[in-house]
């Protein structure tokens, strides 16, 4: 299944955020990538950085181009605020999840992890990273998937981090979708608004 296999650490660095995890190349170098990126940099144009919002969403949740176009024509179908659902969508996704709940340390694990069947929702086995949830759906690992030295490490080293609309048993590695997030909620540094305005033209 396709997905981004590029240097994860000059995405970081154009956007100046942490998208695949902390990185010591952002800290270390704390400029855009290239030749260039010391120097003076043009102004952008209003396009750009409709565009840049974009893609910083899209590589934030691991999104290829056609998928995200798709999650957010899902959205504009939706009566609501468009940007504030699109996040909800994105948030709803099982890979994300996982992330969140600290099953897995980053979405690119989480997304194998479902991928190789080791997550079940509602008591059945799903492997595809994309499966929207829904309100009170119960998210766990497979009994035998349990000893994994990757879930056990990240949950190990997890830092004390729940979410209003998620909820976490430890005892049973099992979690609980109880409903999509509110805007406020949402922790990433995404302005939605801008990508509205992108696909809008």
């Amino acid at each position: 299944m396709a997905r981004y296999r590029g240097p994860k650490s000059k995405i970081a660095r154009k956007f100046g955020e942490p998208i695949f995890g902390p990185s010591k190349a952002l800290q270390n170098k704390s400029y855009p990538p290239g030749q260039h990126g010391r120097g003076r940099r043009k102004k952008l144009s209003e396009f750009a950085i409709q565009l840049a919002e974009k893609q910083k969403a899209k590589y934030t949740y691991g999104l290829l181009e056609k998928q995200f176009a798709n999650v957010f024509n899902k959205a504009s179908r939706k009566s609501g605020i468009t940007g504030e659902i699109l996040l909800q969508l994105l948030e709803s996704r099982l890979d994300n999840t996982i992330y969140r709940l600290g099953i897995a340390s980053t979405r690119r694990a989480a997304r194998q992890l479902v991928l190789h069947k080791h997550i079940m929702v509602n008591g059945r086995i799903v492997n595809i990273p994309s499966y929207s949830l829904r309100n009170n759906d119960v998210v766990s690992v497979r009994e035998r998937s349990k000893s994994l030295e990757l879930i056990s490490n990240s949950l190990a080293s997890k830092a004390i981090k729940t979410f209003s609309w998620l909820e976490w048993n430890n005892t049973d590695y099992t979690g609980k979708f109880l409903n999509p997030p509110d805007r406020e909620e949402i922790p990433e540094n995404i302005k939605e608004q801008l990508i509205v305005e992108l696909y809008s033209k």
